[in-house]
């Protein structure tokens, strides 16, 4: 989870004068223009909560009519990603004949196209059709199990589980299903979202932003204070509201992935959220949180999910190799131990 922070860090603003000397440059163009608007819109979407700040609003733009834009533009990321609405798109598509190529629109493509190069880039750690075993371990629709998932269980699933089964061409954009293989896009759709608000926004001319939408989020230019926008990246506490590391980011995206909260126990084992596609069980790894920076917050978010599910080695190797900016805390038996990527460094040296 991720945290936009803003008075508690006040003391690394600078020193008195310049912050004097910017006070007083502020009133006088404010006293011969009309004063900047800075607005923090929220809503829920997606099973979540989504938090918007905007930073010297365009005169032309108006609020409400900025909030419907934005409402209207998550429903639509619904109506073609969800797989909780019937009548999605993909719900349609997951519904339609096995073995022949189906048009799709674009944005749905789009995302299909991404999770396909993550599941490559990943070697299969990346799964978007992974949810059969996700409701066979109880961490979808269906309640947690009485017992264990037998191997036979499992094994029988795995074969339904597969991105190999998909196969996707453009113009004309369609998708085929070459097995009976479900696509839940739940692991970067959020991320998704949070692009199309971003891109919605710069539309309308605004040039400072920060969209959220449950922890996933984008940044653009600078915050209310004029400054770099801060992101918290939380400590895995049962309460959320321990800030790991604080980072400055403007103009990228940032997802987290962890399974610290998601969680059942059976007979004295910790069984996680999180499945492993290459061996159909939750995941037994000791990588409690990864944060992924990139620049699209739909990558961030994919790439945090199949980072989390390699682990702690194996993600940041992929990292490394990839030059991907990666931070992630790993459970030691004296508490958390912090790893990051050469390309997340400087993020960290910034916030110092």
């Amino acid at each position: 989870m991720l945290n936009a922070i803003k008075a508690p860090i006040k003391a690394k603003t600078g020193p008195v004068l310049p912050a004097l000397f910017l006070l007083w440059a502020t009133v006088i163009i404010t006293a011969c223009t009309p004063a900047a608007e800075n607005w923090q819109l929220s809503g829920r979407t997606m099973g979540t909560t989504y938090h918007i700040t905007v930073v010297d609003v365009p005169q032309s733009v108006k609020r409400s009519e900025l909030q419907s834009l934005i409402d209207d533009e998550l429903q639509q990321v619904n109506q073609e990603m969800s797989t909780y609405i019937e009548d999605s798109e993909l719900m349609r598509f997951n519904r339609g004949p096995v073995g022949e190529a189906i048009p799709v629109s674009e944005p749905l493509v789009d995302i299909v196209t991404l999770s396909l190069d993550i599941y490559r880039r990943s070697q299969g750690a990346f799964e978007v059709t992974v949810g059969p075993l996700v409701n066979l371990w109880g961490f979808g629709p269906q309640p947690e199990p009485e017992k264990i998932p037998s191997d036979a269980e499992i094994a029988g699933l795995q074969k339904v589980v597969g991105s190999d089964a998909l196969k996707v061409t453009r113009k004309p954009d369609t998708i085929t299903r070459q097995r009976p293989v479900e696509i839940d896009l739940s692991a970067i759709a959020k991320g998704h979202g949070v692009d199309r608000v971003a891109l919605l926004l710069e539309q309308q001319g605004i040039r400072n932003y920060l969209v959220e939408i449950g922890g996933e989020l984008r940044t653009l230019g600078v915050n209310p204070k004029g400054k770099t926008w801060i992101i918290g990246i939380e400590a895995p506490d049962s309460f959320g509201q321990m800030v790991q590391q604080p980072i400055g980011v403007s103009g990228k995206a940032v997802a987290t992935s962890g399974d610290y909260r998601n969680y059942y126990e059976r007979d004295g084992v910790r069984y996680a959220h999180s499945i492993d596609p290459r061996t159909g069980r939750p995941l037994q790894h000791k990588l409690a949180s990864v944060t992924v920076l990139a620049d699209t917050c739909a990558e961030a978010d994919g790439l945090a999910t199949a980072l989390n599910v390699l682990g702690a080695e194996e993600g940041l190797a992929l990292a490394e190799r990839e030059n991907l900016a990666v931070f992630m805390l790993v459970k030691t038996d004296k508490g958390f131990e912090e790893r990051y990527s050469r390309a997340f460094a400087p993020y960290l040296e910034r916030s110092e």
